[in-house]
């Protein structure tokens, strides 16, 4: 698939660093601006100090502040402007079933197709997602 990005801004909010890496890698590559953040406070950090990101790759499972309270913390304080997001999980479906359908844009299970992500970030970008209760992807 091949997905305009314009420059688009993404931000990476995973603890696994070799996870970081290769999606800031695959997405400057496909021509956006990706940020990273090592865990949920930081990821909200990213939040605040810079203009608003087209979408957010959020894992479910990290230390701290882990996806769940990220995504509750980003829909009360940004719900006018929030930005697609794609939830990783590790948990399967039954991550997925925890999160609100209108929270995000969709969802992918650890460890993930490349070639699958890819149309998962082109259809959020063009907003042609399905709600995350209708499963996760695989």
């Amino acid at each position: 698939m091949n997905v305009n990005a314009g420059g688009r801004r993404i931000l990476v909010v995973d603890d696994d660093l070799a996870i970081r890496v290769l999606l800031q890698a695959v997405l400057t590559r496909m021509g956006f601006v990706a940020d990273l953040a090592e865990d949920g406070e930081t990821g909200l950090g990213a939040l605040e100090k810079k203009d608003p990101y087209d979408l957010i790759l959020l894992d479910l499972m990290m230390p701290g502040i882990n996806g769940y309270e990220f995504l509750k913390k980003v829909e009360s304080s940004r719900a006018g402007e929030r930005p697609h997001i794609i939830v990783f999980t590790a948990a399967g479906q039954r991550g997925v079933e925890k999160i609100p359908a209108h929270a995000v844009c969709n969802s992918i299970l650890k460890p993930f197709d490349l070639h699958k992500f890819i149309e998962l970030i082109g259809a959020c970008i063009e907003e042609r997602h399905s709600p995350c209760s209708n499963g996760a992807a695989e």
